[in-house]
């Protein structure tokens, strides 16, 4: 059985009430990673919350917008890494720490959609993690100037499954 780890990405109080307002299905969302968590926390299988962290503005270390929301709540030896790009492995101890769990397979969800979940996922697959999970109704981004949010999500989904990782919906997942 390989090791699996639960990787949750930017779920952060900007993503409800920041600068861009709520994002697309917000609520329902949070849900669905909050039931993968527990799901995960159940079965101790190990979490890393991604949390974007900038110099300045709303993403900025210590404002209430770049904390992690609040119902996530890590629990004691639960990883929190910060990342300051799209990627959460450019720059970060990420790898370090999958390496210190010995991960084969990741179970991903969070926001954006299109911004660090569609790079991370992808450089997890050209890591080496060939077996990853996309909680498919676990993930969720803004409306853009092009398409709207759920056509995003949709298009994302689309592209990563049965190519960077396998689609689940999170009341299927079995850890």
């Amino acid at each position: 059985m390989s090791k699996t780890v639960l990787l949750i990405i930017d779920v952060q109080n900007a993503m409800f009430n920041g600068e861009e307002g709520s994002v697309y299905n917000g609520e329902k969302v949070l849900n669905n990673i909050l039931k993968v968590l527990n799901k995960a926390r159940e079965k101790d299988v190990p979490v890393i919350f991604v949390q974007h962290t900038d110099k300045e503005g709303e993403y900025k270390e210590g404002e209430k917008t770049w904390q992690l929301n609040e119902k996530l709540s890590p629990k004691e030896g639960e990883v929190v890494v910060q990342k300051g790009t799209w990627d959460a492995f450019y720059k970060t101890k990420l790898e370090e720490e999958l390496k210190k769990l010995k991960a084969e397979k990741l179970v991903i969800c969070g926001m954006q959609t299109e911004f660090c979940l569609d790079t991370t996922i992808r450089n997890a697959y050209s890591r080496g993690y060939e077996h990853n999970v996309v909680i498919e109704d676990a993930h969720t981004t803004f409306d853009s100037k092009v398409l709207k949010a759920d056509k995003i999500i949709e298009h994302h989904s689309n592209i990563w499954g049965g190519r960077f990782a396998k689609l689940i919906k999170a009341d299927k997942v079995n850890f």
